[in-house]
Protein backbone atom coordinates (compact mmCIF):
# COMPACT_ATOMS: atom_id res chain seq x y z
CA UNK A 1 0.00 0.00 0.00
CA UNK A 2 1.10 3.32 -1.21
CA UNK A 3 -1.00 6.43 -0.62
CA UNK A 4 0.03 10.44 -1.06
CA UNK A 5 -2.06 12.21 1.01
CA UNK A 6 -2.01 16.16 -0.46
CA UNK A 7 -3.22 18.48 2.49
CA UNK A 8 -4.69 21.76 1.28
CA UNK A 9 -1.44 24.25 2.29
CA UNK A 10 -2.70 27.09 0.04
CA UNK A 11 0.59 28.50 -1.27
CA UNK A 12 3.22 25.89 0.55
CA UNK A 13 3.23 22.35 0.73
CA UNK A 14 2.33 19.91 3.37
CA UNK A 15 1.97 16.23 2.56
CA UNK A 16 1.35 12.65 4.36
CA UNK A 17 2.47 9.26 2.87
CA UNK A 18 1.07 6.31 3.60
CA UNK A 19 2.35 2.66 3.59
CA UNK A 20 2.47 -0.54 5.16
CA UNK A 21 -0.74 -2.51 5.28
CA UNK A 22 -4.24 -1.33 5.66
CA UNK A 23 -4.41 -3.61 8.95
CA UNK A 24 -0.99 -1.66 10.06
CA UNK A 25 -0.30 1.12 7.97
CA UNK A 26 2.84 3.70 8.64
CA UNK A 27 2.85 6.87 7.98
CA UNK A 28 5.50 9.53 6.92
CA UNK A 29 4.71 13.40 6.86
CA UNK A 30 6.64 15.95 4.62
CA UNK A 31 6.59 19.53 5.38
CA UNK A 32 3.75 21.10 7.41
CA UNK A 33 2.77 24.16 5.39
CA UNK A 34 2.32 28.26 5.99
CA UNK A 35 1.08 30.06 8.85
CA UNK A 36 -2.77 28.42 9.12
CA UNK A 37 -2.23 25.38 7.28
CA UNK A 38 -1.69 23.10 10.43
CA UNK A 39 -4.63 24.53 12.46
CA UNK A 40 -7.04 24.39 9.38
CA UNK A 41 -6.35 21.48 7.95
CA UNK A 42 -3.29 19.23 9.02
CA UNK A 43 -4.37 18.80 12.45
CA UNK A 44 -7.54 17.10 11.50
CA UNK A 45 -5.02 14.71 9.47
CA UNK A 46 -2.72 14.08 12.59
CA UNK A 47 -5.42 12.93 14.91
CA UNK A 48 -7.19 10.73 12.56
CA UNK A 49 -3.75 9.26 12.43
CA UNK A 50 -3.39 9.04 16.29
CA UNK A 51 -7.05 7.71 16.96
CA UNK A 52 -6.56 4.69 14.77
CA UNK A 53 -3.32 3.82 16.51
CA UNK A 54 -1.10 5.35 14.08
CA UNK A 55 2.20 7.46 14.92
CA UNK A 56 4.41 9.35 12.58
CA UNK A 57 7.41 7.37 11.55
CA UNK A 58 9.17 10.16 9.84
CA UNK A 59 8.44 13.93 9.63
CA UNK A 60 10.61 15.48 7.30
CA UNK A 61 11.25 19.37 7.04
CA UNK A 62 12.40 20.06 3.61
CA UNK A 63 13.77 22.76 4.33
CA UNK A 64 13.87 26.16 5.96
CA UNK A 65 11.12 28.40 3.98
CA UNK A 66 8.05 29.28 6.04
CA UNK A 67 5.23 28.27 3.58
CA UNK A 68 7.11 24.58 3.86
CA UNK A 69 8.29 25.02 7.99
CA UNK A 70 5.49 26.87 9.92
CA UNK A 71 2.78 23.60 10.17
CA UNK A 72 5.59 21.70 12.23
CA UNK A 73 6.58 24.21 14.29
CA UNK A 74 3.14 24.74 14.97
CA UNK A 75 2.47 21.07 15.79
CA UNK A 76 6.00 20.54 17.70
CA UNK A 77 4.50 24.04 20.23
CA UNK A 78 1.26 21.78 20.54
CA UNK A 79 3.06 18.69 21.93
CA UNK A 80 5.03 20.60 24.20
CA UNK A 81 2.28 22.25 25.47
CA UNK A 82 0.16 19.07 26.04
CA UNK A 83 2.65 17.56 27.09
CA UNK A 84 4.07 20.13 29.85
CA UNK A 85 -0.69 19.93 30.72
CA UNK A 86 -0.48 16.16 30.84
CA UNK A 87 -2.99 15.72 27.91
CA UNK A 88 -3.52 13.28 25.37
CA UNK A 89 -0.63 14.37 22.33
CA UNK A 90 -2.07 14.83 19.04
CA UNK A 91 0.19 12.51 16.98
CA UNK A 92 3.66 10.94 18.60
CA UNK A 93 6.55 11.03 16.38
CA UNK A 94 9.81 8.89 15.70
CA UNK A 95 12.38 11.01 14.04
CA UNK A 96 12.70 14.19 12.34
CA UNK A 97 15.01 14.78 9.15
CA UNK A 98 15.87 18.31 8.87
CA UNK A 99 19.13 19.65 7.53
CA UNK A 100 19.80 22.90 9.25
CA UNK A 101 21.09 26.11 7.41
CA UNK A 102 24.83 25.69 9.21
CA UNK A 103 24.75 21.32 7.67
CA UNK A 104 23.98 22.86 4.13
CA UNK A 105 25.25 26.24 3.03
CA UNK A 106 26.42 27.68 5.60
CA UNK A 107 29.31 25.50 6.51
CA UNK A 108 32.82 26.92 6.95
CA UNK A 109 31.93 30.71 6.10
CA UNK A 110 29.92 33.59 7.71
CA UNK A 111 26.99 33.75 5.46
CA UNK A 112 24.93 33.33 8.34
CA UNK A 113 25.91 36.21 10.39
CA UNK A 114 26.58 38.53 7.22
CA UNK A 115 23.16 38.03 5.85
CA UNK A 116 21.48 38.81 9.67
CA UNK A 117 24.15 42.29 9.20
CA UNK A 118 22.80 43.09 5.48
CA UNK A 119 18.77 42.15 6.84
CA UNK A 120 19.80 44.79 9.77
CA UNK A 121 21.60 47.92 8.12
CA UNK A 122 18.78 47.83 5.38
CA UNK A 123 15.61 48.28 7.55
CA UNK A 124 14.92 51.57 6.25
CA UNK A 125 14.95 50.24 2.48
CA UNK A 126 11.60 47.71 2.62
CA UNK A 127 11.99 46.46 -0.56
CA UNK A 128 15.63 44.91 0.15
CA UNK A 129 14.58 43.93 3.61
CA UNK A 130 11.85 41.69 1.82
CA UNK A 131 14.45 40.23 0.54
CA UNK A 132 16.22 38.70 3.53
CA UNK A 133 13.55 38.55 5.49
CA UNK A 134 12.47 35.44 4.85
CA UNK A 135 15.86 33.56 4.94
CA UNK A 136 16.40 34.87 8.49
CA UNK A 137 13.28 34.38 9.20
CA UNK A 138 13.83 30.38 8.09
CA UNK A 139 17.07 30.29 9.66
CA UNK A 140 15.67 31.36 13.17
CA UNK A 141 12.40 29.01 12.41
CA UNK A 142 15.13 25.60 11.42
CA UNK A 143 16.67 26.94 14.72
CA UNK A 144 13.29 26.60 16.81
CA UNK A 145 11.92 23.71 14.68
CA UNK A 146 15.67 21.88 16.28
CA UNK A 147 15.42 23.05 19.44
CA UNK A 148 11.61 21.62 19.88
CA UNK A 149 12.42 18.22 18.82
CA UNK A 150 14.77 17.73 21.43
CA UNK A 151 13.04 19.15 23.84
CA UNK A 152 10.26 16.59 22.94
CA UNK A 153 12.87 13.50 22.56
CA UNK A 154 12.59 13.37 19.08
CA UNK A 155 15.87 11.91 17.72
CA UNK A 156 17.16 13.90 14.64
CA UNK A 157 19.95 13.48 11.88
CA UNK A 158 23.00 14.23 13.03
CA UNK A 159 24.85 13.56 9.81
CA UNK A 160 23.71 15.82 6.45
CA UNK A 161 20.81 14.24 4.75
CA UNK A 162 22.26 14.30 0.76
CA UNK A 163 22.72 12.00 -2.10
CA UNK A 164 26.64 11.30 -0.90
CA UNK A 165 25.53 11.08 2.82
CA UNK A 166 22.81 8.93 2.24
CA UNK A 167 22.73 4.68 1.58
CA UNK A 168 21.10 3.24 -1.11
CA UNK A 169 18.07 3.34 -0.03
CA UNK A 170 18.46 5.48 3.14
CA UNK A 171 15.37 3.87 4.75
CA UNK A 172 14.13 0.31 3.86
CA UNK A 173 10.60 -0.76 5.94
CA UNK A 174 7.71 -1.77 6.05
CA UNK A 175 7.21 -2.28 2.19
CA UNK A 176 8.44 1.54 1.70
CA UNK A 177 11.91 2.08 0.11
CA UNK A 178 13.20 6.00 0.85
CA UNK A 179 15.77 6.95 -1.64
CA UNK A 180 17.49 10.82 -1.08
CA UNK A 181 17.82 12.36 -4.82
CA UNK A 182 18.64 15.82 -3.51
CA UNK A 183 20.56 17.42 -2.42
CA UNK A 184 24.05 16.59 -3.65
CA UNK A 185 27.16 18.26 -1.78
CA UNK A 186 27.89 19.34 -5.80
CA UNK A 187 24.60 21.34 -5.35
CA UNK A 188 25.63 22.91 -2.13
CA UNK A 189 28.79 23.92 -3.29
CA UNK A 190 27.03 25.86 -5.96
CA UNK A 191 24.80 27.32 -3.89
CA UNK A 192 27.25 28.42 -1.33
CA UNK A 193 29.22 30.64 -4.42
CA UNK A 194 25.45 32.02 -5.62
CA UNK A 195 24.73 33.38 -1.97
CA UNK A 196 28.48 34.23 -1.29
CA UNK A 197 27.95 36.32 -4.44
CA UNK A 198 24.91 37.87 -4.14
CA UNK A 199 25.03 38.88 -0.37
CA UNK A 200 28.69 40.76 -1.75
CA UNK A 201 26.80 42.90 -4.70
CA UNK A 202 24.06 43.75 -2.02
CA UNK A 203 26.56 44.59 0.97
CA UNK A 204 28.58 46.70 -1.30
CA UNK A 205 25.79 48.55 -3.18
CA UNK A 206 25.22 52.43 -2.36
CA UNK A 207 21.47 52.01 -1.65
CA UNK A 208 20.87 55.32 -0.64
CA UNK A 209 17.82 55.77 -1.84
CA UNK A 210 14.04 53.72 -1.88
CA UNK A 211 14.44 53.88 -5.67
CA UNK A 212 17.94 52.36 -6.00
CA UNK A 213 16.65 49.86 -3.19
CA UNK A 214 13.71 49.06 -5.33
CA UNK A 215 16.44 47.99 -8.32
CA UNK A 216 18.07 44.94 -6.00
CA UNK A 217 17.39 41.57 -7.59
CA UNK A 218 14.47 39.87 -7.34
CA UNK A 219 15.46 37.27 -4.44
CA UNK A 220 17.61 36.02 -2.64
CA UNK A 221 19.20 32.70 -3.85
CA UNK A 222 16.79 30.00 -3.07
CA UNK A 223 17.70 27.67 -0.29
CA UNK A 224 18.38 23.66 -0.69
CA UNK A 225 15.30 21.11 -0.18
CA UNK A 226 15.69 17.72 0.60
CA UNK A 227 14.26 15.40 -2.00
CA UNK A 228 12.71 11.82 -2.23
CA UNK A 229 11.91 9.16 -4.54
CA UNK A 230 9.25 6.60 -2.46
CA UNK A 231 9.13 3.19 -3.39
CA UNK A 232 6.76 0.81 -2.85
CA UNK A 233 8.49 -2.79 -2.50
CA UNK A 234 6.06 -4.92 -3.41
CA UNK A 235 4.54 -3.20 -6.52
CA UNK A 236 7.67 -0.62 -7.73
CA UNK A 237 5.06 1.93 -7.90
CA UNK A 238 7.34 5.19 -7.18
CA UNK A 239 6.65 8.67 -6.27
CA UNK A 240 8.87 11.94 -6.38
CA UNK A 241 8.49 14.75 -3.59
CA UNK A 242 10.92 17.39 -4.86
CA UNK A 243 10.12 20.04 -2.52
CA UNK A 244 11.03 23.34 -4.11
CA UNK A 245 13.94 21.54 -5.63
CA UNK A 246 15.51 22.89 -9.08
CA UNK A 247 14.95 20.74 -12.33
CA UNK A 248 19.06 20.90 -12.70
CA UNK A 249 19.69 19.77 -8.56
CA UNK A 250 17.34 17.16 -9.34
CA UNK A 251 18.57 15.36 -12.00
CA UNK A 252 21.99 15.72 -11.01
CA UNK A 253 20.69 13.55 -7.88
CA UNK A 254 18.58 11.43 -9.54
CA UNK A 255 22.18 10.46 -11.86
CA UNK A 256 24.20 10.41 -8.88
CA UNK A 257 22.05 7.92 -7.00
CA UNK A 258 21.70 5.64 -9.85
CA UNK A 259 17.81 6.03 -10.68
CA UNK A 260 17.85 7.27 -14.14
CA UNK A 261 17.29 4.68 -17.11
CA UNK A 262 20.47 3.89 -19.38
CA UNK A 263 18.51 6.90 -21.97
CA UNK A 264 18.73 9.44 -18.53
CA UNK A 265 15.23 9.59 -18.03
CA UNK A 266 13.04 8.44 -15.02
CA UNK A 267 9.34 7.51 -15.26
CA UNK A 268 7.02 7.42 -11.75
CA UNK A 269 3.54 7.19 -10.63
CA UNK A 270 3.65 10.36 -9.07
CA UNK A 271 5.20 13.49 -9.52
CA UNK A 272 4.96 16.16 -6.53
CA UNK A 273 5.91 19.35 -9.22
CA UNK A 274 8.96 21.39 -8.42
CA UNK A 275 8.45 25.07 -6.41
CA UNK A 276 4.36 24.98 -6.79
CA UNK A 277 4.96 24.91 -10.42
CA UNK A 278 7.51 27.82 -10.92
CA UNK A 279 8.83 28.44 -14.02
CA UNK A 280 11.96 29.39 -12.49
CA UNK A 281 12.85 25.81 -11.17
CA UNK A 282 11.91 23.56 -13.99
CA UNK A 283 11.61 23.46 -18.37
CA UNK A 284 10.20 21.50 -20.63
CA UNK A 285 12.97 19.13 -21.19
CA UNK A 286 12.75 18.31 -17.76
CA UNK A 287 9.51 17.21 -18.35
CA UNK A 288 10.46 15.11 -21.26
CA UNK A 289 13.55 13.58 -18.91
CA UNK A 290 11.09 12.84 -15.68
CA UNK A 291 8.13 11.74 -16.64
CA UNK A 292 4.88 10.66 -14.62
CA UNK A 293 1.58 9.85 -14.85
CA UNK A 294 0.06 12.11 -12.13
CA UNK A 295 1.33 15.35 -11.62
CA UNK A 296 0.66 16.93 -8.33
CA UNK A 297 0.81 21.13 -7.98
CA UNK A 298 0.11 22.52 -4.15
CA UNK A 299 -0.75 26.44 -4.98
CA UNK A 300 -3.59 28.75 -4.93
CA UNK A 301 -1.37 31.34 -7.34
CA UNK A 302 0.13 33.48 -4.94
CA UNK A 303 3.92 34.71 -6.52
CA UNK A 304 1.97 33.80 -10.07
CA UNK A 305 2.00 29.96 -8.88
CA UNK A 306 1.81 27.44 -10.77
CA UNK A 307 3.07 29.43 -13.38
CA UNK A 308 1.26 28.84 -17.19
CA UNK A 309 4.50 27.98 -18.72
CA UNK A 310 5.04 24.92 -16.42
CA UNK A 311 1.63 23.58 -16.83
CA UNK A 312 1.88 23.82 -20.75
CA UNK A 313 5.49 22.29 -20.54
CA UNK A 314 3.72 19.47 -18.50
CA UNK A 315 0.68 18.68 -20.98
CA UNK A 316 2.87 19.48 -24.28
CA UNK A 317 5.90 16.91 -23.19
CA UNK A 318 3.15 14.36 -22.27
CA UNK A 319 1.17 14.69 -26.28
CA UNK A 320 4.25 14.46 -27.77
CA UNK A 321 5.66 11.50 -25.89
CA UNK A 322 2.15 9.80 -26.76
CA UNK A 323 1.34 10.06 -22.79
CA UNK A 324 -2.09 10.26 -21.13
CA UNK A 325 -1.91 12.08 -17.37
CA UNK A 326 -3.80 13.51 -14.82
CA UNK A 327 -2.66 17.00 -13.21
CA UNK A 328 -3.75 17.34 -9.50
CA UNK A 329 -4.30 21.28 -8.50
CA UNK A 330 -4.78 21.66 -5.03
CA UNK A 331 -6.78 25.37 -6.06
CA UNK A 332 -8.20 27.14 -8.90
CA UNK A 333 -5.68 29.64 -10.37
CA UNK A 334 -5.75 31.49 -12.82
CA UNK A 335 -2.98 29.44 -15.27
CA UNK A 336 -5.11 26.49 -14.28
CA UNK A 337 -7.95 28.10 -15.43
CA UNK A 338 -5.95 29.52 -18.69
CA UNK A 339 -4.78 26.32 -19.05
CA UNK A 340 -8.19 24.56 -20.00
CA UNK A 341 -9.35 27.38 -22.12
CA UNK A 342 -6.03 27.18 -24.72
CA UNK A 343 -4.97 23.85 -24.30
CA UNK A 344 -7.97 21.38 -24.66
CA UNK A 345 -7.76 18.49 -22.36
CA UNK A 346 -9.18 16.31 -25.05
CA UNK A 347 -6.94 17.44 -27.56
CA UNK A 348 -3.26 17.07 -25.20
CA UNK A 349 -4.56 14.29 -23.65
CA UNK A 350 -4.91 14.96 -20.06
CA UNK A 351 -7.20 15.79 -17.08
CA UNK A 352 -7.29 18.49 -14.69
CA UNK A 353 -8.51 17.22 -11.25
CA UNK A 354 -9.18 19.74 -8.39
CA UNK A 355 -9.31 19.34 -4.72
CA UNK A 356 -12.72 19.98 -3.02
CA UNK A 357 -12.77 23.35 -1.78
CA UNK A 358 -14.16 21.80 1.33
CA UNK A 359 -11.94 19.20 2.29
CA UNK A 360 -8.87 19.04 4.67
CA UNK A 361 -6.68 17.00 1.72
CA UNK A 362 -6.96 14.96 -1.31
CA UNK A 363 -5.61 11.07 -1.49
CA UNK A 364 -3.82 10.04 -4.83
CA UNK A 365 -3.46 6.10 -4.56
CA UNK A 366 -0.20 4.76 -5.59
CA UNK A 367 -0.04 1.12 -5.27
CA UNK A 368 -3.15 -0.54 -3.50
Amino acid sequence: MLTLHVIQAEYGDCLILEYGTQSNPKYVLIDGGPPGTYEAHLRAGLEKISQGGGRLDLAIASHVDDDHIVGLLRLMEELRRQRANGVAETVEIDSLWHNSFSQTIGTDNDIETRLKALHANTRSFADVMTLTNAAVRGIGEGSQLRSAALALGIPINSDLISVDEAQRPIRSADGLRLYIVGPTKKNLEELKTEWLAWLHKHETSRLTTKETAATADEGVPNLSSIMVLAEDEATGKRLLLTSDGRGDHLSDGLKQAHLLSREGTLHVDVLKVPHHGSDRNVTKEFFKTVTADKYVISANGKYGNPDLDTLVWIVEAAREQGRTIEIFATNQTQSTRQLVEKYDPKVYGYSLVQMDEESDSMPLEVAA
